[in-house]
């Protein structure tokens, strides 16, 4: 049995942003643009799951930062579906992990929840991490994290898919607006501890990430590792932008998953099982 996924990340909810002078994130767009994601998951895909990566929010103050967060949420449920929420480092600058379970709704659900959790869906076993921009910009994923993710894989039997916002991948940055020449703001600093975890586990079939603001994929020990397009990143150099409008859908099934980035800046990766 097939699972049908529908994917967005980084919406920032919230004023425009600008990178060294320009436009780059559509923030000011973010409501209009997941209505938009919303729109096209009710008409269109009709998926199992809606993924949201993370980065709901650009974050300003505890009370703006709350208020759009439970904004976002609110829009994304309209999916009628489980969305599957992964915490973003924008959302956890002003906001609290009980800020964020109580608006996913995990709070009273399940005692003790944590940002980090997993699930079983058709014929797949969902893993979902908290990776945790520190103080400096340092991206982490820590023990009791890890050993928690070491027993998760070790009691599944189900392939699996990892769920995150920041890369445990190796990119190149060079071409980036945000993270040239600081890959550490971008790239999980354990990245090698948790992909061999991943990789003796014999488990993980693909590991899904936002943060970059950019698609990319590449594989790694035969694990594939994909980052998803930011929902509001402006693909023209600068104002008055045009919204990259990026989501992506996957389906998956025992003998493969295939994955279509849509919008302004789509892509297309197949991956055989």
């Amino acid at each position: 049995m097939g699972v049908t996924l529908g994917i967005v990340t980084d919406l920032h909810f919230g004023p425009e942003a600008r990178y060294h002078g320009k436009l780059r994130k559509m923030s000011h767009r973010a409501g209009e643009l997941t209505e938009g994601f919303v729109s096209r998951m009710l008409d269109e895909v009709h998926p199992d799951l809606v993924v949201n990566l993370g980065d709901d929010i650009e974050d300003e103050s505890r009370a703006k930062d709350l208020a759009r967060y439970w904004e976002c949420q609110s829009i994304l449920k309209k999916c009628n579906v489980p969305v599957v929420n992964v915490a973003g480092n924008h959302d956890t600058v002003n906001l609290g992990p009980k800020d964020l379970l109580a608006v996913w709704g995990m709070e009273q659900r399940e005692r003790g929840a944590k940002l980090y959790y997993s699930f079983d869906q058709g014929e797949f076993h969902f893993t979902v991490l908290h990776s945790v921009e520190e103080p400096g910009g340092e991206i982490h994923v820590r023990e009791p994290q890890l050993g928690w993710l070491r027993d998760d894989l070790g009691r599944t039997k189900l392939p699996t898919v990892v769920l995150m916002h920041h890369s445990a991948s190796e990119q190149d940055f060079e071409d980036s607006y945000y993270f040239r020449g600081r890959p550490e703001h971008a790239l999980v600093q354990e990245r090698r501890e948790l992909r061999a975890i991943f990789e003796a586990s014999k488990r993980v079939r693909v590991v899904f990430n936002g943060h970059v603001h950019r698609n990319h994929f590449d594989v790694i020990r035969g694990i594939p590792y994909v980052t998803v397009q930011s929902l509001i990143e402006n693909v023209d150099e600068d104002a008055p932008g045009r919204a990259s409008r990026a989501y992506a859908v996957v389906r998956l099934d025992a003998a493969r998953i295939v994955v279509r980035v849509h919008g302004e800046d789509p892509a297309r990766y197949q991956i055989e099982l």
